[in-house]
Order: structure tokens, then sequence, then C-alpha cells
């Protein structure tokens, strides 16, 4: 009855169309004033321990350093990198979006950012270079969204936040699968290019291939400082996005020199509003968790679930029908807060591991983040290319398709996620 209560109330406040974060802590407040007898002092309390943990602050270091990495000229190199390795084959612009999104996303952590960063130079090439606007659209609207799942990633470290699973075992488990899903992507480019025999462009040599990977080396290094800094044991997750932070201006500002000082106040401006509308979400995200853990919701249905002999197929079936409606009305970072307190102890109590339960939230997010109506990435790509969201969501269905089918592979096979991080003794 209680859980009836406590959702019936949420769903009522977003219907009003109140923000996510509001309506969270609303609910919370209302329940507690009218349903229990909870002390006040301890919600207050709950409200600073909730969020007085050392990895959450490794999510406004990741928002800075893509902030300075998408105003720092890093985007572009990257793409004539990318055009260079694979611009000679069928869909050659395409293919180098999907290999520019792949290699942003692992210096980034956001969708929205890789979207902006690499669309906002790429499509208007594509469509100058003789590519349909809907083509160009739904190669970058969908590889946009491996911002999130391959390392390192915002929408990672809250899922760590709510369910205190380890954020560098997380990140070495997004590796396999993100690279898996950038190549399904691009099969895809790859096949529609064929098929309606796209533009292509001519080989590289082997000169411009290494004059453009010296151009790029700087940003590509990044990977390599975060990935290699956690896996050495050199830093945490939260340093190594303190030190991505600090590399990235330093790229920025000094190498490229594509920002100037000036410009620098007015990112760390962005950087701090987008962080702390972030951090409120988180806050009130952790009051909803400590009513439902207050009122034994979790615990209730996984003994439902259990005593219904409910199996681990049919529990991550449902998940993924939970997530992917849950998608069409909210952005990943309320869904994970508002769903893994809940969805998680069921997970752990049927033996699902953990990491691999995360993954699989994670690509149900970046299928969220490509369909409307709150598709994120579509509303970025909509600025991008003028495009109405009705028309966009028609460009994205062959690679919103093939994400599903990989969602599928990616939510039944737990090798996929744990070989690596398992291979690197991190589990």
């Amino acid at each position: 009855m209680n859980a009836t209560i406590i959702f019936l109330l949420l769903l009522a406040l977003m219907l009003t169309g109140m923000p996510i974060s509001i309506s969270l802590g609303l609910t919370v407040l209302s329940f507690l004033f009218l349903f229990t007898h909870v002390p006040l002092e301890s919600v207050a309390l709950k409200l600073f321990t909730g969020i007085e943990k050392f990895e959450i602050m490794a999510i406004p270091f990741f928002i800075l350093a893509g902030n300075f990495l998408t105003h720092g000229g890093v985007a572009k190199r990257m793409i004539r990198f990318a055009s260079s390795m694979v611009g000679h084959w069928y869909g050659g612009l395409g293919l180098s979006g999907v290999v520019a999104c792949a290699l942003f996303a692992a210096i980034s952590g956001s969708s929205p950012a890789t979207v902006v960063a690499i669309g906002s130079i790429l499509l208007p090439a594509m469509v100058k270079a003789g590519f349909p606007n809907k083509f160009g659209a739904g190669v970058i609207t969908t590889s946009g969204a491996l911002g999130i799942l391959i390392p390192p990633s915002i929408v990672m470290v809250m899922y760590s936040v709510a369910t205190n699973t380890s954020v560098g075992a997380l990140f070495m488990a997004g590796v396999v699968p993100g690279l898996g899903l950038a190549l399904t992507l691009g099969a895809v480019t790859y096949y529609r290019a064929r098929k309606y025999d796209y533009p292509r462009l001519p080989k590289a040599s082997f000169a411009e291939r290494f004059k453009t990977f010296r151009e790029s080396a700087w940003g590509l290094l990044l990977i390599v400082i975060v990935m290699g800094g956690i896996y050495s044991g050199m830093f945490t997750p939260t340093e190594a996005a303190a030190m991505s932070a600090v590399y990235a201006f330093f790229v920025a500002v000094f190498v490229y020199k594509d920002l100037g000082i000036k410009d620098v106040p007015r990112v760390l401006l962005n950087s701090a509003n987008m962080s702390a509308m972030l951090l409120y979400i988180i806050t009130n995200a952790v009051l909803f968790s400590f009513i439902m853990t207050n009122e034994n919701i979790p615990q209730a249905l996984a003994d439902w679930m259990l005593g219904h002999g409910l199996g681990m197929i049919t529990f991550l079936l449902a998940c993924n029908v939970i997530l992917l409606l849950a998608g069409n009305f909210m952005e990943p970072s309320s869904i994970v807060l508002i769903f893994a307190p809940i969805l998680f102890p069921v997970a752990v109590k049927l033996g699902i591991d953990p990491v691999h339960f995360g993954i699989m939230m994670v690509v149900n997010m970046e299928v969220g983040m490509c369909h409307p109506p709150v598709g994120l990435n579509l509303y970025v790509a909509s600025g991008i290319t003028k495009m109405g969201i009705t028309e966009l969501t028609v460009a994205v269905w062959p690679w919103l398709l093939a994400m599903l089918g990989y969602l599928v592979v990616v939510t039944y096979w737990p090798g996929l996620s744990l070989w690596f991080p398992r291979y690197l003794g991190m589990m």
C-alpha cells in the first residue's frame, strides 16, 4: 500500500511538469509528514550523509574535463584522425562519426556532450559531401550515446553511488560492451551506406594518417591517463576525474590554444551549473532511496518475485521493459537514481552480478536517450540539424533497432561485461 502511495505521489507531481528532482523531494517530504513518524532530524542528516561520498566528486570533475575538451578543439582533431583511418570505406564520413564518437566518449563521460562536440562539426561536413541529412543525424544521435557506456561515465558513477558498487570495476566492465556497440552501430552505418551508394573519401596515405594521429595524440592520451591510472592503481576513479580536468585544461589552453584564458571562467560556470543540477537530483534521490528502504519496499518486491517463482530471465526482461518505459519520460541520471535502489536488491537476491546489472542499466539509458519524447540526444541533434523530433525519430530507427538487439545480448550474456574486469583482477 505504501509503495502505491509513494509512486502515485511521484507520478502526480511529475505530470504537473515539475522537474524530476523537485518531484522526488516533495514526494519524500509529503509521505514523511502524512504517513510516517520519522523525525525530521533524521531526514536532514540523511541529506548530508547521502552525498558525503568520495565517488560523487568524480561527477563535477568529469563534467569540467568534458567541457574543456568540447570547447578546446579536441573533437575536430579526433574527426580528422577517424576520417583518415576509415573514410575510404562505404559511408566514410558516417563511419568516421562512429569512431570519433567512441574516441570522444572515452574522454567526456557524457552523451549530449559527445553529440554536440562531434555532431556540430561532422554533420555540416556530411551534408556538404552529399550525404542525406537523415543519415548523418541517425549516425551521430545514436553513436553519441556511447558517451555513457565507454568509460569514464557519469551515469556509472551515479549507479555506483546508488548501489555501492565499485566505480573502477564498472568502468572496466564498460570497455568491451562499449566497443561492441560501436562496432554494431558502425556495421549498420556501413550496410546502409553500401546499399544506397553514399560517398566515400579518398584513401589517406600513411603520412596523412600519422599526421592526424600526431595532432589528436594529446586528446587520445587522456584515455591512457584515466584507464591506465585506474587499472594500475595509481589513482582512484575520483582522482582520475580530477587529473582529467587538469589535463583537459592544459591541452585546451596551452597545447591546442583553441581556448583562451579569458574563456576559462565561462567554461567553469557552465560546468558548475551542470554539476549543481546533477547533485541536486542526487540529493533528492538519496532521500527517495532512504524512504524506500525505510518502508522495506525493495525487500518486499524481492520476496514477492521469489515467492512466485520468477527467475533471473523473467526479472531481467521486466527490468528492461521498466527502464525502457522510464526512458520515455526521464533522463538517465534520474532513472538510475530512482530505480537502482529498488531493483538492485532483487537482482542481488537472484544471483545477478552487481557490475553486470549496472552495465545492463547503462545500455538501457543509451536506448532511452535516442527515442522520444524525452531522448536527450534527439533534442541536442535537433538543435544541430534543425530537424523536427518526429523526423529525427524516423532517421534513427535502423540504429535504434540494432541497439535494442544489442541490449538483449548484454542482458543475457554476463560474460560480455564481466570478462575484462575479471581478467584485470578487479572482481
